[in-house]
């Protein structure tokens, strides 16, 4: 059977990251967002309600980062850039996983910063399978980390 070999310049991509990108979080972003996934909570619906709230302001459903201010980054470059250092050519999505780490709400600037944090090797029913974490941060304006988001990658 063959097996993934992790090349050198596959190492040498781990920790490399994007160049940062900024995003808006606005009221009505939130309302839309919200009502898109069916979410019904007062907190990221009712602006009267969330400016009572401890909060003081709407609050943004898990995941939602707001819109892009900033361009530059795009998924499919990083997919290229993986493939021309010798990952394998097909793709699934292997999930994301979240890490709140402080509110996002209404009125947030956040700065994403995108990396390659880990890329390894597993034997997998489609046979050898690379998997890549790729890791956004989020950081807000007032420099608090708000929100890690690890996407992973199966390429075989």
């Amino acid at each position: 059977m063959a097996e993934f070999v992790l090349t050198d310049a596959l190492k040498r991509l781990v920790g490399s990251a994007e160049p940062p990108l900024l995003y808006k979080i606005e009221e009505g972003a939130i309302q839309r967002y919200a009502r898109a996934v069916g979410d019904s909570h007062p907190m990221h619906n009712d602006v009267e309600y969330a400016a009572r709230s401890k909060f003081g302001r709407l609050k943004a459903p898990p995941s939602f980062t707001g819109w892009p201010v900033t361009s530059g980054f795009d998924m499919f470059q990083l997919v290229e850039k993986l493939i021309a250092a010798g990952a394998p050519r097909g793709n699934l999505d292997g999930g994301v996983e979240y890490e709140f780490k402080a509110p996002v709400g209404a009125g947030d600037m956040l700065v994403a910063v995108i990396k390659i944090a880990n890329i390894e090797g597993k034997e997998t029913k489609m046979g050898p399978t690379m998997v890549t974490t790729v890791e956004t941060t989020y950081t807000n304006q007032r420099g608090e980390v708000a929100l890690i988001a690890r996407n992973q990658f199966l390429s075989f």
